[in-house]
């Protein structure tokens, strides 16, 4: 049915309110501004982390100050303060609203774990040692993983019992013997004391980089070396995007570089079938990235795999490839969008919502709004395509 038909249907049965749902169901694809503002740069949602309870969905990303930097740049202003800011929808990504978790009272990661209120002005603390177990499993759990800057080196992690309005840390991830870790928010949950986390490790050259698998088995209070995913590249292997698929498979993306000539970006795919001890390398899911970015891997209810990455290529665009037999062989690209007005865009995080739409979160700018990077939501249905 046409749109005007449809919108004037239900205005003859008063039911106006409902459009925003009539018209997705009809296009099963839209787009929603999750952070925008004029001057503001947002960005990189894979640095941070997303989580879900159902239709609440919370995700992390930075925002800084636009500054034009020229075509080849992130146009952001390096001189002027970065935030690291939360949003959170309750109506399965159709609105947000924005939070920012360092004013609010935190429960900082001292002896005793004391409760304090942070200034606006509010300089992290130094990570200090765990001490008090985790329950991995407790139903409002939430995990973020980061890195010390934008370089290798040390890192860190927080967690949440609260659905991320209250943080706990920042605590120490050990070195585990790596020139250093540059550490996203890639972990998978084994029970209540049992976790994984995926990370990059700087290479012995002490250049990004290498992605490895690390275990605690007692609550986060201690990490091992459990695997690296493959040998040290002469280029890089960056950023996991890893899900459990059997009680011993997992599957990673991760976003790689070829030295050249030619130069090639790519995202590779892995399997381990012992449980993250080993890992066999899988037909690449996506052969060209443009200048690269990193992928998001979740698995959908009907256990197929959906991973969304960004096309730093003209034109400029995100996408989508399904995969039914747990990364075997992946569908041709699904197009969400191909408006970017240029390289500055993706870095993505998924969720599935309880109906089965996917909720993909992305930093991004097009031509038609102006120049500055803004966090976008595109929901979208997979049985559709």
């Amino acid at each position: 049915m046409p749109r005007f038909l449809l919108v004037l249907n239900m205005l003859l049965a008063g039911t106006l309110a409902n459009t925003a749902t009539a018209w997705e169901a009809e296009r099963s694809v839209i787009h929603v501004d999750v952070y925008r503002k004029p001057g503001r740069f947002g960005g990189w949602p894979a640095n941070h982390g997303i989580w879900s309870w159902g239709q609440e969905i919370l995700v992390g990303f930075s925002a800084g100050f636009h500054k034009d930097l020229g075509p080849e740049f992130h146009n952001i202003d390096r001189e002027r303060p970065e935030e690291h800011l939360l949003a959170r929808s309750l109506d399965g990504g159709r609105t947000w609203a924005i939070e920012d978790p360092a004013p609010q009272k935190v429960l900082i990661g001292t002896k005793g774990m004391r409760h304090g209120t942070l200034p606006t002005e509010h300089t992290e603390p130094e990570p200090v040692r765990l001490s008090t177990p985790i329950n991995f499993t407790h139903p409002d759990f939430a995990m973020t993983c980061r890195m010390a800057g934008i370089h290798m080196g040390e890192s860190r992690f927080y967690y949440s019992y609260d659905r991320g309005h209250t943080w706990r840390g920042p605590f120490q991830l050990p070195l585990l013997g790596q020139p250093g870790i540059a550490a996203r928010t890639d972990y998978i949950v084994n029970s209540s004391r049992d976790c994984f986390l995926f990370l990059t490790a700087a290479k012995a050259n002490e250049r990004e980089g290498r992605p490895l698998c690390i275990r605690t088995t007692d609550g986060g209070q201690s990490w091992m070396l459990a695997s690296f995913i493959g040998p040290e590249p002469a280029g890089y292997a960056i950023m996991p995007s890893t899900v459990r698929v059997s009680q011993t498979d997992l599957v990673t993306t991760i976003r790689r570089m070829e030295e050249g000539p030619p130069r090639r970006t790519f995202i590779e795919a892995w399997k381990s079938r012992d449980d993250g001890q080993s890992w066999a390398r899988l037909p690449d899911p996506v052969p060209d990235t443009g200048e690269g970015n990193p992928p998001d891997l979740i698995r959908l209810k009907d256990g197929r795999l959906c991973l969304t990455y960004g096309v730093r290529a003209k034109p400029f665009r995100m996408e989508a490839r399904i995969s039914s037999d747990s990364g075997e062989s992946w569908s041709e690209p699904i197009v969400l969008r191909n408006d970017g007005g240029g390289r500055d865009i993706g870095y993505p995080r998924s969720v599935q919502r309880p109906d089965g739409h996917i909720v993909t979160i992305y930093y991004f700018w097009d031509l038609k709004t102006g120049p500055e990077r803004y966090i976008a939501a595109t929901i979208w249905d997979p049985l559709s395509k």
